[in-house]
């Protein structure tokens, strides 16, 4: 069943960018391509998070996970910590260019197994880590015992 879902979900995985937006938000365009355009960082994070906090009506805003600047975009996205959502906004202007859910981050966290830790609260990641181990030496048993299965009788009729 791990191996199933590992597989399925790495499938997802390696098409994400090309699911015309379903698995991958695709990044919208500013208006301009110049850094040098740019409102300061704290302003733009300011307005994501005004703009999270608006779109999914909580009350306090969302702890920010990473901010990835795309100048040739003109654009700037946030991710946060409690939830899957990502929010563009025009690096320029601040205005936002768009807010949608991520389900690439949550196929990830199904893929790797930190899902667990996520709905459990583990911060150490300790379920991710045993389930990274147990199912890649189980891999590599399968890959080993795989070609001696096919490798075996083969040598066994040459002799």
């Amino acid at each position: 069943m791990f191996f199933f879902i590992v597989a399925v979900s790495g499938f997802f995985l390696g098409i994400k960018k090309h699911s015309g937006g379903m698995i991958l938000p695709e990044s919208k365009k500013g208006t301009s391509a110049e850094l040098s355009d740019f409102l300061p960082l704290d302003s733009l994070q300011n307005n994501a998070n005004r703009f999270i906090t608006e779109y999914l009506k909580e009350s306090n805003p969302s702890e920010i996970d990473r901010i990835d600047v795309r100048p040739d975009k003109g654009m700037v996205k946030f991710t946060f910590k409690s939830n899957f959502y990502e929010v563009q906004l025009d690096g320029a202007t601040g205005s936002l260019l768009q807010i949608d859910l991520r389900r690439s981050d949550v196929i990830e966290k199904i893929h790797d197994g930190s899902i667990v830790d996520y709905y459990l609260g583990l911060e150490s990641g300790v379920f991710k880590l045993i389930y990274t181990i147990v199912m890649s030496l189980a891999l590599m048993l399968f890959s080993i015992t795989g070609f001696w299965l096919w490798y075996g009788p083969k040598r066994m009729r040459k002799s």
